[in-house]
């Protein structure tokens, strides 16, 4: 979700390939994830320990308690392979992966820009943008790829307009953020548009300074207490960019995939629109885009899940499998847009959880029940082995889903 995430060769390099690779069945988590224990060691192929966490609870605890720290300046994470930096080098605005003081005073100053009334009217714009979307598909023939068709724009131009991105500049960062994002790019050009969004963002944090409007951004550049930086607010402008835009897309892909390969279900949102707020958080939970979640440094001896975990020990949740936990859930690995609505933990938990949260389940909720009914003959294109999915990379997904329709 950040520059400080795993990049796919660092998670290689580290990681057993059944834990990052899905098997046949590409809604089923990754096979490595299985296995005995809510809590057990872990061997990196780097020859380092780190703990695997399968179980709900246990992960619950160490998203909640503050002796497992997000902060990767002070404290070595196994699963890294980047040189281990001082406190001095922290990206300024990187506030995911900081733990309190430091990170209360960054999240709340964004807090108070995701209002009740900010998303009330994003809700009307993202409907637009889903109709408007599909309607060219419709308008463009009977086929199309889901992904760059749909999945990709709608929560980009989302974060358009929460940003306050100008019409004009839309079309400059949509491009670099479609290549900056997309895994199958060349490594110089995603680089390239990387340092192109960078220094875009840092324009756009000028603009507000100079010209504020009733945008996320010109609130955090003129309302932040104490004030951020510029450094800060192109960091967090980048963070919301990464972690809103690519996680919605996959789960828009991924989501659509899901519900076509299970016909019972989707007839069931068929029959009634108002399990679309049960389907999302039910996708969610059941697809877990993030293929491990997070991973946090014990800063003492602890015991979880009745485990004894050094202190310094990385601990690394296994979300797929943890959104999975019979214990929490009957018939875990069954899609059931039924399912009475409990907590997951796709989008965290404790003082790190997503705040972009209820944004993602608008664009879910409106972009899945749009298609659902301006399409209502949707089909795969291709049979469903044929769907490359990303399995070699961070957060899961479909690299392209083709997609009919009468």
């Amino acid at each position: 979700m950040s520059d400080e995430a795993p990049s796919t060769t660092a998670m290689r390099q580290v990681l057993p390939l059944d834990m990052v690779e899905r098997g046949s069945d590409p809604f089923d988590p990754p096979p490595g994830l299985r296995g005995e224990g809510a809590v057990r060691p872990l061997e990196l192929l780097n020859g380092a320990r780190a703990w695997l966490v399968t179980g709900f609870e246990e992960a619950r605890t160490v998203l909640s308690d503050a002796r497992y720290s997000a902060d990767k300046m002070r404290h070595r994470d196994a699963t890294s392979t980047r040189p281990h930096r001082p406190v001095a080098e922290r990206e300024d605005g990187i506030f995911v992966f900081m733990d309190p003081p430091e990170h209360t005073r960054l999240r709340r100053s964004l807090t108070g820009q995701f209002t009740v009334r900010r998303m009330r009217e994003l809700e009307s714009r993202v409907r637009e943008i889903a109709v408007e979307h599909i309607e060219a598909m419709k308008a463009a023939g009977t086929r199309a790829d889901l992904v760059p068709a749909f999945a990709l724009p709608l929560p980009s131009l989302v974060i358009c307009e929460l940003l306050g991105v100008d019409y004009a500049d839309r079309t400059e960062f949509q491009q670099r953020t479609a290549i900056g994002l997309n895994a199958n790019s060349d490594p110089r050009e995603q680089a390239a548009a990387r340092a192109g969004l960078h220094a875009f963002m840092q324009r756009l944090v000028a603009a507000k300074r100079s010209n504020p409007a009733d945008d996320l951004l010109s609130g955090l550049v003129h309302d932040a207490d104490p004030p951020l930086t510029d450094a800060q607010l192109v960091d967090v402008a980048l963070l919301l960019l990464t972690a809103g835009h690519e996680t919605t897309a996959n789960m828009l892909g991924l989501g659509t995939f899901a519900l076509l390969e299970h016909p019972g279900q989707l007839a069931a949102l068929r029959a009634d629109p108002g399990l679309i707020d049960n389907a999302v958080e039910e996708l969610l939970r059941f697809l877990s885009i993030i293929q491990l979640g997070v991973s946090r440094v014990t800063t003492e001896p602890v015991t979880l899940g009745g485990v004894d975990v050094p202190a310094g020990a990385t601990v690394v949740i296994a979300t797929p499998q943890v959104n999975r936990d019979p214990r929490q859930w009957p018939d875990p690995g069954t899609l059931d847009v039924r399912r009475p609505r409990t907590p997951h933990l796709a989008f965290g938990h404790g003082v790190h959880q997503c705040l972009g949260q209820q944004l993602a389940r608008i664009e879910l909720r409106i972009g899945l029940g749009e298609l659902i009914s301006r399409l209502p003959d949707l089909r795969l294109a291709v049979p469903a082995e044929q769907v490359p999915v990303r399995n070699e990379m961070l957060i899961f997904g479909v690299h392209s889903l083709p997609v009919a329709w009468s």
